[in-house]
Formats: C-alpha cells, structure tokens, sequence
C-alpha cells in the first residue's frame, strides 16, 4: 500500500477560505456599502419616478446660499491640496559599470591575496574559505590602486576613484534623462568611508558648474543604508521647495579601505565590498509625473545606535600594528534581526492588507492573553509588494531575510544575482538590483517595490516605489550585455 498522502482536496479548501477572508476584510468598506445603496435604490423604486422629480424640485437655494455653498467647497478643496504632501517622483537612475581592466576573478584575488600576506598563511586561508562561500561571481571590480602589489590606497587614487565612479553615473544620468546641470535645485551625495575635504558634493558642483544657490549635503559614516537616508532628505527638501529638482549620488570608495592586515574580523570586507555607483533624478514637478519610472510612498528608518552592540557591530578601528579597517561583530546577523524587525512593525501597518493586520492583531492577543507558546504569526509582506530589493550584503543577509519574510527564490533573485555579479556595491546594490528587475521585463504599471537595507550605527532603513509606467524592455544599464545569462546557479561552495 502506498504511503498516506497529503489530503490535498483539504488544502485546495484551505488556500481558497484563506483567499475569501482576504477578499472579505480588505473589501469590508464597499461590501457593506452594497446592502446600504441596494436599501436606497428599493426605496426610490417604490415612490416611483413622479415623487422623485417632486423632491428635486422642491429643494430651493437663494443666491447667498448658492455663494455660501460654493465658498464652503473653495475653500475646503484649498486647504486640502495645500496641506497634501508633494507627490515625489523618480524620474529615472542609472548605474555605473566597472570596466573590464578593473575585473577581479577569484584566481587573481587570491593571488594577490597570497603576495600581499605571504607571513600570515592562515589569513590567506581565511579569505579563500570566505570566498568560495560568499554568493560572488567571477566579474566583480575593484578599482585600479588595489590591483598593485602591495596596494597603493592613497589619497590621490582615492579622488581618482570617486570621479570615475560618480561622474560616469552623473554623465549617464544626463544622457538619459536630459537634464542640465543648471536644472538641479538640490545635490545629494552619501559615501560611509571616504570624506576628503573640500568634499565630494564640493567636487561635483565643481566638475559640472552647478549654481551658486544649489543645496548640497555630503552624507558619511552611515553605512550601506545611507542611499535610504539621502533619499529621505532629498524627500524632505522637496517638500519645502516648489518645482524642484534634486540628484542624489550614492557610492562608496573602496581604495582607502582595502586593509592589508591579518585580523579576520577586518578582512571579510576585502572579501565583499567592490566598485559601484548609482545617481538619481527625483523631482516634484508635475510634468514629470508622465515620464517618471517610480513614485515614492514611504520611508522608514530604524536606528539601534542607543544598544552598544549595536553601535559597535561594524565599526572602524585600528589592528595591533595600527593598521585602519572595518570590523565586523560576530553578532552582525543577530542585531541586522533585531533591527528589521522594528523596521516592519513600522511599515507594516502603512502597507499591509487589513486582512494580515487583523490576523497579526489576533495572534498577539492571543499570545497575551491565552497561550504565549503561540506561535507569533508573520505577516505575508507578499500581499503588499510585488518585488524586493533587499541589499546585497553578502549570502547570509540574502539568506536570513528571505527565511524571515518568508519570500521564494524569485523574490530574492535580484539581490542574489547583483552580489554574483557585482558583488556588496554598499548603498547603490538596491539600485543595481532594481535594474535587474527591469531588465527581466517584470517591473508593470502599478508593482510596488519595497527596498531594505542595513548600515552601521546600526540601522535598517526601507523605502517603498510604486511603478509609476511599464518599464519597457532592453533597459539600457549595467546588465545590457549579461542579462541573458541570468540568473545563475549559485553553489554553496565554489571550490577553489
């Protein structure tokens, strides 16, 4: 006999009453509109057409009335626009892309890896162990002073990185939104690592002549999630200014940061972090609703700084031999958790269905009141997005956000396939993972897109896009020539 099956007839019945609640509760308003309106329709059914004429007539206005009433709805609909936040659009983004010269196969970073640490053999080991487990690819870039041996991270290749990196992205921003540099009211650049002075928001004013009254913020030290952070601000600013136009530049510079010591804790980042760049063009102008790719419904942000494992869990330090890099806490995964976790009790409620958050709500009363071994029920985010773009950190990130958020292989295949193939791009990985989905031909008129990324301090921050037009496929951007390619299988182990 064979073994017992799954009732499946059971199961079939169970997703469809799970579907019908659904439909019941976030429908509720108009469902209960329907016996009130079918009540009225009976009623006037009944007085026939004659009476209803007779009401109709009978209502008399006089001219003050009349005025009074228009007045009233004037100035209602004023107040009401007036006090409605500005619509904030993404007109569009591009990404930049590494060169070819600048291409970092496992064989060549070991290698070096092997000449730069050849006194300290189990480091060398350390870092192949992390490679062959940590999702990239063999393209990924770094830029050209971490190519020589020994690495030359000085100042001057430092600035030659970042106007590579920012101004090929501004250039490309350009070209495919027609913008002028003279069009820009608000200028925002965020990189953790490297601030030089005069800064890089300073450098780019400069390089492209831009007004003498632009506003321009040069964020650092606030990790991989600073592209949320400068896209809140940019959203802030908006507000305040009419028919504005606001770029935002989101990098980060490897070449000052590449350690060359033995602490394991300070080399993962050698092991992950490469080149990258993504440049925004957001506006509040009305006429660009009709162009835009995206418009943006919320933002959330989540700071764990005042907990001291938090705070410390990436952090920038010397070694014994006084040697600068950033140390990554054992306990990274755990307080990145912790953090998410608050961050989607917040957005939760802007953003699910009433059916999950009543089911949410009776849970937690019951845990409360009944049985708190009741299992805690998460809320089914699929519902409210149909794309993610969680930052591409690194496998574990990917890893325990797709197990917590309960989402499919598809969900997390943007993320997955920008760190094979770019790698942990800090805080522009979100934008090349949209892209991504872009260039697959999934993003439709209406998706909603939620982006989750996690920096030092420790913060987890989101922002939710609504696809404001279909994205029409090929997208021109960093995957124009690989997207055919993709995705691909990504082992657990890549033997080296």
């Amino acid at each position: 006999m064979p073994e017992n099956l799954p009732d499946f007839s059971s199961s079939v019945k169970l997703k469809y009453v799970k579907l019908g609640y659904q439909y019941l509760i976030n429908h509720i308003l108009l469902l209960s509109l329907i016996p009130i309106a079918s009540a009225v329709a009976v009623h006037l059914l009944k007085r026939g057409p004659d009476a209803i004429l007779k009401t109709i007539t009978s209502i008399h206005l006089d001219v003050v009335q009349t005025t009074c009433f228009v007045f009233v709805i004037v100035f209602v609909s004023t107040i009401y626009f007036m006090s409605k936040p500005r619509s904030i659009y993404l007109v569009d983004y591009t990404c930049y892309k590494p060169p070819i010269t600048c291409r970092v196969p496992f064989s060549t970073f070991m290698e070096h890896s092997r000449l730069i640490l050849k006194d300290n053999p189990k480091s060398v080991e350390f870092q192949m162990r992390i490679l062959e487990r940590s999702g990239l690819g063999e393209e990924t870039s770094l830029p050209p002073s971490i190519h020589y041996i020994p690495p030359k991270p000085n100042m001057e290749a430092a600035r030659g990185e970042a106007e590579a990196v920012i101004f090929s992205a501004i250039d490309n921003l350009f070209a495919k939104t027609g913008l002028k540099p003279k069009d820009i009211d608000v200028l925002i650049v965020n990189c953790s690592l490297f601030s030089p002075t005069p800064s890089l928001s300073a450098m780019v004013v400069n390089k492209y002549k831009l007004r003498s009254n632009i506003k321009s913020y040069n964020l650092s030290g606030m990790g991989c999630s600073a592209g949320i952070i400068a896209i809140d601000l940019a959203r802030d600013l908006l507000q305040v200014l009419p028919n504005a136009n606001a770029v935002v530049i989101s990098t980060e510079i490897i070449t000052p940061n590449y350690y060359q010591g033995n602490e394991r804790a300070m080399l993962l980042p050698n092991c992950l972090f490469r080149m990258g760049a993504a440049a925004l063009l957001l506006s509040n102008k009305h006429r660009e609703r009709s162009r835009a790719k995206y418009k943006l419904v919320h933002v959330v942000r989540t700071h764990k700084g005042s907990d001291d494992r938090a705070y410390s869990c990436v952090y920038e330090q010397e070694d014994p031999q006084g040697l600068v890099g950033i140390n990554l806490s054992k306990d990274l995964m755990v307080i990145a958790a912790e953090a998410l976790k608050s961050n989607i009790t917040t957005m939760g409620p802007l953003v699910l269905p009433a059916s999950e958050q009543l089911l949410f709500l009776f849970t937690l009363i019951g845990r409360k009141i009944f049985n708190p071994k009741w299992k805690p029920y998460i809320p089914d985010f699929k519902l409210a997005f149909e794309h993610f773009c969680i930052h591409a950190g690194g496998r574990a990130v990917i890893d325990e956000l797709q197990k917590n958020l309960q989402l499919s292989a598809e969900h997390v295949e943007a993320s997955r396939m920008t760190l094979h193939r770019f790698g942990n791009t800090s805080s522009s990985s979100l934008w090349y993972e949209m892209s991504y989905i872009e260039s697959k031909g999934r993003m439709k008129k209406g998706d909603r897109v939620w982006q989750i990324a996690f920096g030092s301090g420790f913060k987890c921050n989101s922002a939710v896009w609504k696809c404001n037009r279909n994205i029409k496929t090929p997208v021109p951007g960093p995957w124009e020539d690989c997207i055919d390619r993709y995705p691909v299988h990504i082992p657990e182990v890549v033997k080296l």
